[in-house]
């Protein structure tokens, strides 16, 4: 309603003040703001309604014939051609985000697809959120494959920003799909990821790629076995939800380098098994979750906030979980944040996991 009440507005200012004060200011205002709200036709009859509204007050007048109101006249008409003007810029401009915004939802489908809600008698749900508004993919990560091994996933989380770390996401996501159906171990997998990213850093043979490293937990869950296989490179800790609201940390006995930092270290993975009893669900995060702040300069604590609720599955568990990030940052974070919840059913439920056939 503000182009319309300012020339309601001007010509009220006009009619209740003496001829050397002048609405010019405000008929002229009219048609500017309509420009980036409406549409060329409502740009065009604001105009045509600011410059009828000059022409009709000094007709009331008697003052038509004055220089003063062929000056307002011209101002108004050119002040309006430039609101169309305005116009079409700004709907060229949204119309290109709309597209770009469609490819880049396009292309995190086909890097980052988010997993299905079942796999492997398991539950499952991931959220993936920009740090910047209207950006949908960066260098976060999250996979999971049902393989002859059981459920494998993999969430990380590249150093630096831009197209650069979305490669190094897509050949992450590549390598860990290949090598998590065709690796024994969860061991061999991590190997066959530290190397895929290694080569690619050899490929761009650029400062940055060579400075590039990747953090990452790559998990296992073999079929009925209650248990969850870890291996942690550099990674925050996942966190383990139990049936009870009870909450656990699950810790590796030596955070090991980050993958494309292997070589600066010669030790080798060990994954390490954690208990997943029914009706637990294990939350894998990045880091853009636990360093989120709020005004004061107060980091997030995930487990602070999950400890003692029990949700009714892991999708959510996420959304309550965004959301309450969201609140304690104000709606913005400085990181992407990915996040992976996997429950696995509780006993007796229709959902629950059957037991294990024959081999």
């Amino acid at each position: 309603m503000l182009p319309a009440l300012m020339i309601i507005g001007a010509v009220c200012f006009d009619a209740l003040t003496p001829p050397m004060f002048t609405a010019a200011p405000m008929f002229t205002a009219a048609p500017l703001i309509a420009a980036p709200f409406f549409s060329w036709r409502t740009t065009l009859f604001t105009g045509i309604a600011s410059t009828l509204g000059v022409v009709g007050l000094h007709g009331l007048k008697d003052s038509v014939a004055e220089p003063t109101t062929y000056t307002e006249l011209v101002t108004v008409i050119t002040v309006s051609g430039l609101a169309l003007l305005i116009n079409r810029v700004i709907r060229r401009s949204s119309e290109r985000l709309a597209s770009a915004r469609v490819i880049a939802e396009a292309a995190q489908r086909a890097v980052l697809p988010t997993p299905a809600e079942r796999i492997g008698g398991l539950r499952i749900a991931a959220r993936y959120e920009a740090a910047v508004a209207d950006a949908f993919i960066g260098g976060d990560l999250f996979a999971v494959q049902d393989t002859p091994h059981g459920v494998r996933l993999v969430v990380g989380d590249v150093r630096g920003k831009g197209l650069g770390a979305v490669e190094a996401v897509a050949i992450a996501i590549g390598a860990f799909r290949e090598a998590a159906e065709q690796e024994r171990s969860l061991e061999g997998v991590t190997e066959r990821l530290e190397r895929a990213l290694n080569r690619e850093a050899r490929r761009r043979d650029t400062l940055d790629a060579f400075e590039a490293f990747t953090t990452a937990v790559l998990a296992e869950i073999p079929r009925g076995a209650g248990i969850v296989r870890m291996v942690n490179r550099g990674h925050p800790a996942p966190l383990m939800l139990y049936e009870d609201g009870v909450l656990g940390s699950l810790e590796p006995a030596e955070y090991a380098l980050p993958l494309s930092m292997g070589e600066l270290g010669n030790r080798p993975d060990r994954a390490q098994e954690y208990p997943l009893p029914p009706g637990a669900t294990l939350l894998i995060y990045t880091d853009g979750l636990s360093e989120a702040r709020d005004a004061r300069g107060v980091f997030y604590e995930p487990g602070e906030w999950l400890a003692g609720r029990v949700f009714p599955g892991p999708g959510e568990l996420l959304d309550a979980l965004v959301d309450d990030v969201r609140r304690h940052s104000g709606g913005g974070t400085t990181d992407d944040m990915a996040l992976l919840a996997v429950a696995r059913p509780g006993e007796g439920r229709a959902d629950a996991e059957p037991p294990p056939g024959p081999p």
